[in-house]
């Protein structure tokens, strides 16, 4: 579970994002990822209640790597300053809707739907959204989904113009615009260093799971 030594590396590390602060600091980055490490196994087991294919992740097909790409960025940080991790039939690398896990000193949620879907998967989720919104707005405003949730899905970017063959005046076209389709709940500091902590995030992901498995069936 995650600690204060989780916590407090992290705000070291936004503060000294650099190799050699982290060559030093390996030890303490271990110690963190282990916390961490220990939560996922933990969310595996409980989101796998509710979501039985979760059930067969590894813990490493869940947490990402540390180690930010920087090749094709102008921040050259070498390291993130979170720790996050991924839950969907496949793992972190299945291009298929899942729950999100972010760790961050300050900037914590827990998140869920299908970002960033290749051309051919957005295609097919728009189509399912328009032939099916009667159910997609079903999902959307069940009570406690808007209680988690109350910002609603959230589009990351849109178009500014109707997707080709859609037209401006269809019922779902705010959603046909779409190029992302997320939900996502903040938590706190304190929020993280809570018993509760565990339970509270699956309880998060398993109101999300109707919009999950309506994605997932759109793609399939």
């Amino acid at each position: 579970m995650p600690t204060k030594i989780t916590l407090q590396f992290l705000k070291d590390l936004a503060k000294n994002n650099n190799k050699a602060w982290f060559d030093i600091n390996r030890p303490r980055y271990e110690l963190a990822k282990a916390d961490i490490q220990s939560l996922v196994s933990e969310l595996i087991s409980s989101i796998s209640a509710f979501d039985p294919p979760i059930g067969n992740l590894a813990v490493k097909e869940c947490i990402f790597r540390i180690n930010r790409d920087v090749r094709f960025s102008k921040n050259k940080s070498p390291y993130k300053t979170n720790m996050s991790s991924y839950y969907s039939n496949g793992g972190k690398k299945a291009s298929v809707a899942g729950y999100y896990f972010h760790f961050e000193p300050g900037k914590s949620y827990a998140a869920g739907g299908f970002y960033s879907p290749a051309p051919e998967e957005l295609s097919k989720i728009r189509q399912e959204i328009d032939y099916s919104f009667d159910d997609w707005k079903k999902i959307l405003s069940q009570k406690k989904f808007k209680k988690f949730f109350p910002e609603g899905v959230d589009g990351i970017e849109s178009l500014v113009r109707p997707p080709k063959g859609y037209d401006e005046n269809n019922p779902a076209i705010h959603y046909l615009k779409m190029k992302h389709f997320i939900v996502s709940r903040p938590f706190t500091d304190e929020e993280l260093l809570s018993k509760t902590l565990v339970k509270d995030l699956a309880e998060t992901f398993s109101v999300m799971k109707t919009m999950i498995d309506f994605l997932n069936l759109a793609v399939a």
